[in-house]
This record gives structure tokens, sequence and C-alpha cells, in this order.
């Protein structure tokens, strides 16, 4: 018996010292979500840890599904700078999910969809060559750009899914952006959702992202 307690205290003792490295081993094991987004992913105007990333994190906690999640999103961030920072994104995190949430901010500052639509397929292309799985998350913007304008837009993001074999919510901001219900929904400036909209907006994501995951 003493020798037994003896050889089980010398286990534990090993697996002490060896825990660190375990616990590092355990979390780089897990398969990572990296968000590649802007403000409407980067909590813009929320309290820290209210944003649908945040929520995001919880559900796969309470869905017992060992992932975690990085959100390496930028408010006013574009296209362009996200397709300069995912290759850095992608060697350090080795992601198997990456979910990329931009294309508003090109709209906004009135850039051409041709160069947005190619620098969404350059990162998509990027993230599946580095082994990853892709989910674009659409986006539609207002009304008043025109309806030939909202129709092309919408249009680039169903394009480029098709062309490069991603997974695509159409629309993020569904049931938040388009009901009458929005004004509730939406914060002082009317662009950024505020906090009663952030469990909509990963009710958007989470039934695409959940199969990615498999």
């Amino acid at each position: 018996m003493a020798s037994g307690r003896r050889h089980c205290i010398k286990r534990l003792a090993a697996l002490a010292l060896l825990g660190p490295a375990a616990i590092g081993r355990a979390q780089a094991s897990k398969p990572v979500v990296l968000v590649l987004g802007d403000s409407l992913s980067a909590e813009y105007g929320l309290q820290r840890g209210s944003g649908w990333v945040a929520l995001l994190e919880r559900k796969l906690a309470d869905e017992k599904i060992a992932a975690s999640v990085v959100n390496a999103s930028i408010s006013g961030d574009t296209t362009a700078g996200g397709r300069a920072r995912l290759a850095a994104l992608l060697a350090q995190h080795r992601p198997a999910v990456v979910v990329i949430e931009l294309g508003g901010n090109d709209a906004l500052r009135g850039l051409p969809l041709s160069g947005t639509a190619a620098n969404l397929a350059a990162m998509t292309r990027a993230a599946k060559a580095a082994g990853a799985k892709v989910l674009l998350l659409g986006m539609q913007v207002p009304p008043n750009y025109g309806r030939q304008y909202n129709e092309d837009f919408a249009a680039m993001y169903a394009k480029v899914a098709k062309d490069e074999n991603a997974s695509l919510l159409p629309f993020f901001l569904k049931d938040v952006g388009d009901t009458p219900k929005a004004p509730e929904l939406f914060q002082s400036d009317r662009i950024h959702p505020n906090e009663k909209a952030q469990p909509t907006m990963l009710a958007n994501v989470w039934p695409l992202l959940r199969p990615l995951l498999r």
C-alpha cells in the first residue's frame, strides 16, 4: 500500500510539473475560429464582453464544443486592411475557420466594388490555402445608395462565395437592420447595433458556423 501511495504521489508530481505544457498543448489542439471584421465585430460602443463574438465564445462553452475564438476585428477596417493583416493572423493562430465580416466600410467610403470583391476573394483563398474553412458575412447598404448599387453590393458576396466555394450568410444584420424595430436595436449613430441586437447577430451566424466546426 505504501509503495502504491508513493507511486501515485510521484505521478501526481510529474503531472504537476508538466501541467503548463500539457495545458498549452490542449489549447493548441483546439480548433480556432478567427473573426476578421470591423466595428460590427469589434464591440464598438458596447460594453466589453457583450458583442456577438464574445457571445459566440459563451455559446461554444455552453454547447461543449472544444473550440477557441480569436477576435481580430478592428473598427473602421476595410477589406484591403483585412487582406493586409490576414497572412500574419493565419500564421499565428492557424485557424480551422475564418469568419470574414468586412466590406461595409468599403461602401461607406465609396470604394469600387471590384476592389472589394477582389479583396474578399483573396482573403478567402488565403484562408483556404492555410487549411481553414471560410464563412463570409454579407452586408447590405442603406437605401440612399440606390437600388442598383444595393443589388450589386449584395450580389458581390454571393459571387465571391460561389466562386471560392465558401459559406455565406447573405445579410449579417438580418432581423436587426431590416425590421420595424430597428431604431431600438441601434446605437445613437444609427450605424452600429447596440447590445440588444448582439444575440440576434449571433443567431444569424451560428447555424452556418456550427457545421464548419465538425
